[in-house]
């Protein structure tokens, strides 16, 4: 099993293959200085407009970010969106072989009006139904020429209720993942939740889990195992890490379990945060580190990415070098 002080080096010679929903992040920034006339809302003088890739898009771009070699299959619509968002892809060295175009789906769009640091407002522009048959068919065409010509060391599942990871979706490529013995990781979202039969690694954050489960879940170790319990026996899976916010993050596997707290950070946006940990997961599952070490790279990702504004991807040097302060001293540095 390789070591975390080893993964660093290690992590360009990964190639993972990202299905699921991506979208564009949209930022409008500007400046408020007077409250409208009209209603008791702010007027905000825009500044400047930012257009980023989010979604499945970011768990690439973090990826990317690391060294590893990103793969990444999704659908988008047809229009001015759509162009944008595949404009975007080779900006950031990311590869749109793997998107396909749809007239039946508009490209999701979150716009976030900001104003001196402060997020006032969000205004989403999606399709939230399934892939048709057809449109299911295309992707997992797609899916398996990546498969048959890629060595592919892991496949996310990055959910996001858009629609993309539809039930035909899921089940064809668990199946692949299956016969070709590639692990797998799926960040769930409530439609499809228990879907993800005998994935390898499942990461809900503690709202979705909640949600999805007859009992009271508390961030206490007791609670989250007893959770995680239940989810094992639900899916079959390996490992389980539930994100718990600023309580920070909970990992089980193979009997044994525990919370790690999140570091003193000065938290500027959390958006994009649930991607980053995934991100990192699914990177270290993929070379077969320990769970508690992906956990502990995991949180410390997160954590890094609240401290700037909108979504962002990892920062690698900056993860080592607290991954080390962590190991020789036990608190960053």
């Amino acid at each position: 099993m390789i070591q975390a002080n080893n993964a660093f080096e290690a992590f360009h010679k990964q190639n993972i293959l990202i299905i699921g929903d991506v979208m564009i992040d949209r930022y409008l920034t500007g400046r408020v200085s007077r409250i409208s006339p009209e209603a008791p809302v702010p007027v905000v003088h825009l500044q400047d407009s930012d257009n980023r890739l989010g979604g499945a898009a970011n768990v690439a771009l973090n990826l990317r970010a690391l060294g590893a070699t990103p793969y990444l299959c999704s659908v988008v619509g047809t229009g001015r969106n759509a162009e944008l968002f595949c404009q975007l892809l080779p900006e950031q060295q990311l590869s749109g072989k793997g998107i396909l175009r749809s007239e039946e789906r508009k490209t999701t769009v979150k716009t976030r009006v900001i104003a001196s640091n402060q997020h006032l407002l969000r205004v989403d522009e999606e399709d939230t139904h399934g892939l048709s048959a057809a449109e299911a068919a295309r992707l997992m065409e797609q899916v398996r020429e990546i498969l048959d010509t890629r060595e592919i060391h892991a496949i996310l599942f990055q959910d996001y209720n858009k629609g993309v990871l539809s039930g035909q979706v899921i089940r064809e490529a668990m199946l692949e993942a299956a016969k070709r013995d590639i692990p797998t990781a799926v960040d769930p979202k409530f439609d499809n939740f228990w879907a993800y039969k005998h994935v390898t690694l499942f990461k809900p954050n503690l709202k979705e889990i909640r949600s999805q489960l007859p009992f009271n879940i508390e961030p206490e170790l007791p609670s989250l195992r007893k959770a995680a319990e239940q989810a094992r026996s639900k899916l079959g899976n390996r490992h389980t890490l539930i994100t718990l916010s600023e309580k920070g993050l909970f990992y089980d596997s193979a009997g044994r379990s525990e919370m790690l707290p999140t570091h003193p950070r000065t938290i500027a946006d959390v958006c994009g945060a649930g991607d980053t940990v995934f991100a990192i997961a699914g990177l270290g599952l993929s070379l077969g580190l320990d769970i508690r070490e992906i956990a502990l790279l995991a949180n410390l990702a997160g954590g890094q990415v609240c401290e700037k504004v909108g979504v962002v991807p990892v920062d690698k040097m900056q993860l080592e070098q607290e991954y080390q302060a962590i190991q020789a001293n036990g608190v960053l540095r």
